[in-house]
């Protein structure tokens, strides 16, 4: 595999070619994945505000995406396990690359802009074995893929990089899946964990459920300015189990579970779909499209209250609360004085909202 001394020396050789920034776009706060009312996709800009700065056609149906941190270069990714993402030029709607794994991988739906955009990194899976891989590709080189490194889990998902830029945690989903129909195949043996890695592949840190929990799997993940990560989980067991579906950590510590009332989490249904902080970190919140809520909690993982939604999910950091979407197409906004409608798009709303 190429280092990653290695590459950012050649990086410097080489140079890269100047394209627009977001300024071009209208200056978009966030990305957001949709299907349109006559059943195609696209990928959407979007303004604090819930206004719509640009719209890009897509192939399929997206999940999530990453935005270059510099230019208006984003990069969409199908919903897991798929076998393309596409680097789109937001101002032109041009798809300037596809990315396509190695034969035998899957993308898991997420990705993440490493080294001030150099890097491009992919959360991935071995199809046969579900073994969590993270793919590396050389932004400068057209999205060249250079290498590859292990998660140390099964079904990784969603991928972060920590507020120090050397470090990636990963949520392993420990759900071994089978590559022709995405069947579970392990569910009494799962083993989700929370792994942080260096840009080189380095394990850092690991931390598992305690083992009752070992069908919670870990999906998606939110990190503060100071390191403090919370994940949210899906639970792979029986219904009606009521566990909790927020998780913090801090590196080196033992994480802590955020338990809601039992009425609220039964109405989870045992789907968290998204986690984001607030806007100032006071708080963070979870979501679920299945039970139509959104659970908030501090920080230290006591349980603040319960806003009701059909088919929320979307979640992202809006000034002192949370931007949120829903399948209806509706955009609102959450903070200390409550829920404030912004928009309603002709769209059915993917699960993710991203912020640039």
């Amino acid at each position: 595999m190429t280092t990653r001394r290695g590459f950012l020396a050649s990086l410097m050789a080489v140079g890269t070619a100047p394209r627009l920034g977001w300024a071009a776009v209208g200056n978009p706060d966030f990305l957001a994945a949709a299907k349109d009312p006559d059943g195609r996709f696209a990928l959407y800009g979007l303004s604090a505000t819930g206004a719509t700065t640009f719209r890009v056609a897509l192939p399929a149906r997206g999940h999530a995406g990453a935005a270059h941190p510099t230019r208006a270069e984003a990069v969409a990714f199908a919903r897991r396990p798929g076998d393309f993402a596409l680097v789109i030029d937001c101002a032109t709607g041009d798809v300037l690359h596809r990315l396509t794994p190695p034969a035998g991988h899957h993308l898991n739906g997420h990705g993440v802009f490493a080294e001030g955009g150099a890097l491009l990194l992919t959360s991935e899976q071995v199809a046969e074995t579900s073994d969590g891989r993270i793919g590396i590709w050389d932004v400068s080189a057209g999205y060249a893929r250079i290498g590859a490194f292990a998660t140390g889990g099964l079904g990784p998902h969603e991928i972060r990089l920590m507020p120090d830029g050397e470090t990636l945690v990963v949520a392993n989903g420990g759900i071994a899946t089978d590559p022709t129909d995405r069947s579970k195949q392990n569910v009494d043996t799962m083993r989700p964990s929370l792994a942080y890695l260096s840009l080189d592949g380095d394990r850092k840190d690991e931390v598992d459920l305690p083992a009752e929990l070992h069908r919670n799997s870990i999906r998606h993940l939110a990190v503060r300015a100071d390191g403090l990560v919370g994940f949210a989980m899906q639970w792979q067991g029986a219904s009606g189990a009521a566990t909790p579906l927020l998780g913090l950590h801090r590196m080196g510590e033992t994480p802590g579970l955020a338990p809601a009332p039992l009425a609220d989490e039964l109405a989870m249904q045992g789907y968290a779909g998204s986690v984001a902080f607030g806007g100032d970190g006071s708080e963070l919140a979870i979501t679920s499209p299945r039970g139509g809520r959104l659970h908030r909690f501090a920080p230290d993982g006591a349980f603040i209250g319960a806003v009701t939604r059909a088919d929320i999910c979307g979640l992202a950091p809006l000034d002192t609360g949370y931007l949120a979407s829903d399948g209806l197409g509706g955009l609102i906004a959450l903070g200390p004085d409550g829920t404030r409608a912004l928009a309603r798009q002709d769209v059915a709303w993917d699960n993710h909202i991203v912020t640039l």
